[in-house]
């Protein structure tokens, strides 16, 4: 399993890196607030379990750190509390000049809403991948999607229908880009986004219907474990990514500077 200095390094140089590509906007208290709880968030609830072994064992105690440590019921559960809290120690750090933010604004209880998510999820983006020597239950899923006794076959269909959605996608992305008199940077990165996320519906789709829905099962793609890779990287990387952007200080707060 994933340690400390993993979750750590691996939030961080994420936060580094949006604070580069941002200009500033997804601030050091971003990146702090964000990593902190990819790093030691859900692992709170074990923690709190093995304090606990100390003074007396408790079956309550170990069935919310069971249920702190999960990537959706941490969020439920802390979430708020948290949000609370992370907001007024940016508001701490920024008033105490302990931490530097462009925007000389701290963050919201909504900004570390969403970081807190994306934490949550980051987190479990490593957990699921390196824990129990490779036996997880998630990452046994994403294997099954694509694993076959004997040598799977490419079945015709499925190459003409994977084949479609590729050159859709790759023909849509030109056509969303053209060179045109007048163009929208915004417009056309949000359609962009819209094309790939209706391909990978119609993927997700073809592939659940292939290995779940048909009798007996088929290979959507041969041997390949596309279902799974995708639905994964969908939820635990894109995601805790968009939750960061949607925590993003807006541009017009370098006007809105505190008084330090």
């Amino acid at each position: 399993m994933p340690g400390p200095g993993a979750h750590l390094m691996y939030a961080m140089a994420s936060g580094v890196g949006l604070t580069t590509l941002t200009g500033g906007r997804f601030t050091p208290h971003h990146t702090l607030t964000y990593t902190i709880n990819a790093f030691f968030g859900p692992d709170i609830g074990s923690f709190s379990d093995w304090l606990s072994s100390f003074f007396a064992s408790s079956s309550f105690v170990s069935r919310l750190a069971d249920s702190i440590h999960h990537p959706l019921y941490y969020i439920l559960i802390l979430g708020i509390p948290f949000s609370f809290f992370y907001s007024w120690l940016s508001n701490i750090l920024l008033r105490r000049k302990l931490l530097d933010s462009a925007s000389g604004v701290p963050l919201s209880r909504k900004q570390c809403l969403y970081l807190i998510s994306a934490g949550s999820l980051s987190h479990f983006f490593l957990d699921h991948l390196f824990e129990e020597n490779g036996h997880s239950s998630m990452y046994t899923w994403i294997l099954s999607t694509g694993w076959w006794e004997n040598r799977a076959p490419i079945n015709p269909d499925a190459v003409l229908f994977t084949g479609f959605l590729c050159t859709s996608l790759i023909l849509g992305f030109v056509y969303v880009n053209r060179v045109k008199p007048m163009k929208s940077l915004k417009n056309q990165t949000y359609q962009s986004y819209q094309l790939v996320v209706g391909i990978a519906i119609c993927y997700c789709l073809w592939c659940a219907s292939q290995i779940y829905w048909v009798k007996p099962r088929r290979p959507a793609i041969g041997e390949e474990a596309d279902l799974g890779v995708v639905i994964f990287l969908a939820v635990y990387f894109f995601l805790p990514h968009f939750f960061c952007s949607l925590s993003l200080n807006p541009r017009d707060h370098q006007s809105q500077q505190l008084p330090l």
